[in-house]
């Protein structure tokens, strides 16, 4: 005897895709991970007083940071239009707003290029920064003690200084000499290849020329161990030394090769700046990346384009939105309190 069962079916579960909870939860984690980077920068700053602020100093561009923040938000809604095309089956204009997007996460990963260039060119980096002004005063004299070196090796003609990697002690120069590891060419010392060029230098039968060269680069050298003297001595201030680098470096003999040499800028806590910078805006333009590469999946899709992506492009869309909230929490924590 059968008997037929009137009662209601249930379904267990959320009524949402597998795929939908899914990226709920790893969005879950995603801001257990941004709130840890977060709130130990928060900490961080407010236990630094002197934190560095000054746009100036820090190298921050401000508007550079706010356009950023328009082209996530603008990205959003092509997003939303993307989504909206999708389920209204219209895949022409799907792939289109796509491509918009994937264009503006291209121009947001090129204006943060923008901004690290500019940081790699005064040095705003990890463990570079002086902090106080006799250590700014200190790294200026090793990086023109470097410029100097380099020019004696590039006048004797050994090797290309450029091809020579940097040794671990900064006297190891003077004391041991540098080897070339492409050509295998051993450079003597360095005071030995001054000796070489002093005689050089000393010849009558040197071109006037190269004794030009050589006078411009004794010259240096000679400027080089004054304010190093003074360095050692601590009779030079912050403000005395940019100002005599910047004399040199109108020099026309010799004032280019003082290009390495960074202008003096100390900067209390700099180093944990620099460091939390490129943590936060690093990982944050990694997720970008991230979804570039997820968009470019359903791009390459091209004419096959069909409602069986519907899940994949809200997915990403949910994706695409979680990192654009995480910049507008990033923009104005970094760039403007």
């Amino acid at each position: 005897m059968s008997h037929e069962s009137n009662s209601p079916q249930y379904r267990m579960g959320l009524p949402i895709p597998h795929s939908k909870l899914g990226m709920w939860l790893f969005l879950a984690t995603e801001i257990m991970f941004f709130s840890a980077f977060i709130g130990a920068y928060i900490v961080l700053r407010a236990g630094s007083p002197g934190w560095p602020t000054d746009p100036d100093v820090t190298h921050l561009r401000i508007w550079a940071g706010g356009l950023n923040t328009f082209v996530l938000i603008l990205s959003s809604y092509f997003v939303v239009m993307a989504l909206e095309g999708m389920k209204a089956q219209n895949f022409s204009k799907a792939r289109k707003y796509l491509l918009l997007t994937f264009v503006l996460g291209c121009l947001f990963l090129g204006i943060k290029s923008y901004e690290y260039s500019g940081k790699f060119k005064y040095d705003i980096l990890p463990g570079h920064i002086p902090e106080t002004p006799q250590m700014a005063i200190d790294k200026s004299m090793r990086e023109m003690k470097q410029v100097v070196d380099n020019r004696a090796i590039a006048l004797s003609g050994v090797m290309d200084p450029e091809k020579t990697e940097p040794t671990e002690d900064a006297e190891s120069v003077e004391e041991a000499g540098v080897t070339d590891e492409k050509t295998e060419a051993i450079v003597p010392p360095v005071e030995e290849l001054r000796q070489q060029l002093q005689t050089e230098l000393s010849a009558e039968d040197t071109p006037a020329a190269r004794k030009k060269e050589l006078q411009a680069y004794f010259d240096l050298e000679s400027e080089y161990r004054k304010l190093n003297n003074q360095a050692l001595e601590e009779s030079i201030t912050v403000p005395e030394m940019n100002k005599a680098l910047d004399t040199l470096r109108e020099n026309p003999e010799y004032g280019s090769l003082l290009a390495p040499v960074h202008h003096l800028q100390p900067i209390i806590y700099g180093n944990l700046f620099a460091s939390v910078y490129f943590l936060l805006t690093g990982f944050h333009a990694l997720h970008v990346i991230i979804g570039m590469l997820l968009f470019a999946i359903v791009l390459v899709q091209g004419k096959r384009l069909c409602e069986k992506w519907n899940d994949y492009v809200e997915n990403i869309g949910l994706y695409w939105h979680f990192v654009d909230l995480v910049w507008i929490f990033l923009f104005p924590l970094i760039y403007i309190l």
